[in-house]
């Protein structure tokens, strides 16, 4: 009983953090406000305490939202910027896992070096979900966004992998050598990805086998949808590779081919509906179990420092803030120097870098703003090394980890705002210029079909259809699609389609109404009020999405 109503105030907790949000006088992120409500749950008044098991933390939460992130992810940006995501998802990591690894060496001189390196490690991942909830949709260019995105999809894995490394080396399981790792790094990551993706193709190819099997049930369809990202992480991590980019290529890959496309209509509906619903509570939940953490952590950290002859206490903040910065002017001097390689050496194919001013790179550089995935990477680092031994300043690292997390999420809640302000996103242009082209394409192809439509109908022996019928209808609908193509009066287009769809919609809602009437007056049964609510409630959800 008491891990349900757990599970039930962390939940009611996560929806309460969105009302707050939106009724304070003064605006503050939504994942700040999270990990303030877990905070206060675990203050001992309310005392609330959750056992925070990183390797369950990864399994339950990571491998869904990672797949949705993937499956949302724009192949066709992904693929464009993807020597950027490269360079940041990787190249950035490795420089920072040494770099930082060694500063913090350097400062605490009594942390061993591997110690030192699994902590950069920890701190090399970007969260993408914490930057989204600091800045808002839109707020940041799109280009920008793309690549800041792609950068968060893999630098968890390449950062995760390091750190699995640098455990193994202070365990004393392995011995590191520069041409091991890198063989190591190749085999882990490639597999993951060509797990996710093989997976994936076997869950397509069931697809067909699975919605004859259940009779077309959305609900049996949706749940094994759920449970692809599980299956494809826990795969991975058994045969030793990467199960975090394998739940990105496993979304990748659903994104990308027909699967969903060629799902029945209500798979198609109640997936997306219930993916939403998961995404936002996963959200929550990850930063609502960082400010549960938060307490406890803060409490030991400063009990075991009192107790630590070779460290004050202040020092420990000390160390957060200037471990920060140096983060901070990695990542700044990175993309400063990308931005002049790019320009200088790569004039026939510039990157994306080339064109950033140093407002933008500073924009990128505050973007790197860091969440769950360092969090729990710091607390699966072991208590204890393979002789008993206790890990080294254990419990310096996993507060600098969390000092490091809330520091990143404070300086982006007061440095982004500043630095987008005045800035243009001119990608919502482009963007209905694009949805104009391909409304008008697409109308094409639909007219097309409808004039093939309306000769079988009219030649169809099987259907008893009057022609003038048919010949009504269709012009109605050709003339539609005659007006979308020739967009001469956007404006005008657009004002008729939404006014048709509000009176479809009143038509609709008023239809509602009256059934659930017959109902009462026992007209109609259960089992027919149901079936009428759900075929309205599909064409509804068809006419509201641009409602």
């Amino acid at each position: 009983m008491e891990i349900f109503f757990t599970i039930l105030i962390l939940t009611l907790a996560v929806s309460i953090s969105g009302v707050i949000t939106r009724i304070l006088p003064f605006q503050i992120p939504l994942p700040l406000m999270q990990i303030v409500l877990g905070a206060l749950l675990a203050w001992p008044k309310f005392g609330l305490h959750v056992d925070f098991n990183p390797e369950l933390f990864l399994l339950l939460f990571i491998p869904p939202l990672l797949f949705s992130d993937g499956w949302k992810t724009p192949m066709r940006e992904f693929l464009r910027h993807g020597g950027e995501i490269v360079l940041l998802a990787l190249i950035l990591v490795i420089i920072t896992v040494v770099g930082i690894g060694y500063l913090i060496h350097w400062m605490i001189p009594e942390m061993p070096l591997v110690a030192a390196l699994a902590l950069a490690a920890v701190l090399s991942p970007t969260d993408a979900v914490a930057l989204s909830g600091i800045v808002g949709e839109g707020r940041i260019p799109k280009k920008l966004m793309d690549i800041l995105q792609g950068e968060a999809l893999m630098n968890d894995a390449s950062g995760l992998v390091s750190l699995k490394f640098a455990i193994s080396v202070a365990m004393g399981t392995m011995v590191f050598s520069v041409s091991g790792a890198s063989i190591e790094f190749i085999k882990v990551s490639m597999g993951g990805l060509l797990a996710g993706i093989i997976i994936t193709w076997g869950y397509s190819k069931s697809l067909r086998f699975i919605t004859r099997w259940s009779g077309g049930d959305p609900a049996t369809q949706t749940i094994f949808l759920l449970l692809l990202p599980f299956a494809v992480y826990l795969v991975a991590e058994h045969i030793g590779v990467s199960g975090i980019l394998s739940s990105v290529a496993s979304g990748m890959t659903i994104g990308q081919s027909g699967i969903i496309r060629n799902a029945p209509l209500a798979m198609r509906l109640r997936g997306n509906s219930v993916w939403t619903m998961l995404e936002f509570v996963f959200n929550g939940m990850v930063f609502i179990m960082l400010g549960l953490q938060l307490p406890d952590i803060l409490s030991t950290s400063i009990s075991q420092a009192a107790m630590d002859p070779t460290i004050k206490t202040w020092m420990l903040f000390v160390y957060v803030i200037f471990i920060y910065a140096a983060l901070m002017i990695v990542r700044f001097g990175w993309l400063w120097l990308m931005k002049h390689i790019s320009l200088y050496c790569m004039i026939k194919h510039p990157m994306v870098f080339s064109e950033y001013s140093i407002r933008e790179i500073l924009i990128a550089s505050f973007a790197g703003v860091r969440g769950a995935i360092t969090l729990a990477g710091v607390l699966s680092i072991p208590l204890f090394l393979k002789d008993g031994a206790i890990f080294p300043l254990r419990y310096q690292l996993v507060f600098i980890a969390t000092g490091v997390i809330l520091f990143s999420l404070l300086c982006g809640v007061i440095v982004l705002p500043w630095l987008l302000r005045g800035i243009v996103v001119s990608d919502k242009l482009l963007q209905r210029k694009e949805e104009r082209m391909a409304r008008a394409i697409a109308a094409e192809v639909a007219i097309e079909s409808l004039y093939k439509l309306e000769e079988r109908l009219i030649h169809s022996q099987e259907e008893n259809i009057d022609s003038q019928m048919i010949n009504e209808v269709s012009a109605r609908v050709i003339g539609n699609l005659r007006r979308r193509i020739d967009g001469n009066n956007d404006a005008h287009v657009m004002l008729t389609e939404d006014l048709e769809r509000r009176m479809r919609l009143n038509a609709l809602r008023a239809e509602r109404g009256e059934y659930y009437h017959l109902r009462a007056q026992q007209k109609i049964s259960n089992e027919t009020l149901t079936k009428l609510l759900r075929d309205l409630d599909f064409l509804e959800a068809l006419l509201a999405e641009h409602e």
